[in-house]
């Protein structure tokens, strides 16, 4: 992986909206123009972690739905690190900390708010088979 990109994601906070420039997996046919395997892409969005078990991905939240305090459902890009050509900052904290970091808490958990032990509704008959 390349230092730059390691240097450029450790200077990245939780919230800051940034710009990444990454290339896209490809295919083709064979007879077609194999010149351009690299596809040039450009993602835009709040930066929230970097994340994977197997392989590293820059997640950017792109797409913010709160639907109650703390309840947040993301339209997400998960960008692999090694596919990562630069990282740009264009507004630190765009995001406050503590919002971004309750994004962030639920990407993790799926949007869905975890509250202890959760209740379950109890199914009623009301007639016999």
């Amino acid at each position: 992986m390349k230092k730059r990109i390691v240097d450029e994601i450790k200077q990245l906070n939780l919230g800051d909206l940034v710009r990444v420039e990454w290339c896209d997996a490809s295919t083709g046919k064979s007879l077609g123009s194999g010149s351009n395997i690299d596809i040039p892409v450009e993602s835009w969005g709040i930066y929230l972690a970097v994340l994977g078990a197997k392989a590293k991905h820059i997640i950017l939240a792109q797409n913010n739905y709160r639907y109650a305090d703390g309840l947040y459902d993301l339209d997400y890009t998960a960008i692999p690190l090694q596919w990562s050509v630069s990282v740009t900052v264009l507004v630190k904290n765009h995001v406050l900390r503590n919002e971004a970091q309750e994004m962030l808490n639920s990407f993790l958990t799926g949007g869905r708010r975890t509250l202890g032990q959760k209740k379950q509704q109890q199914r009623v008959l009301n007639h016999h088979a």
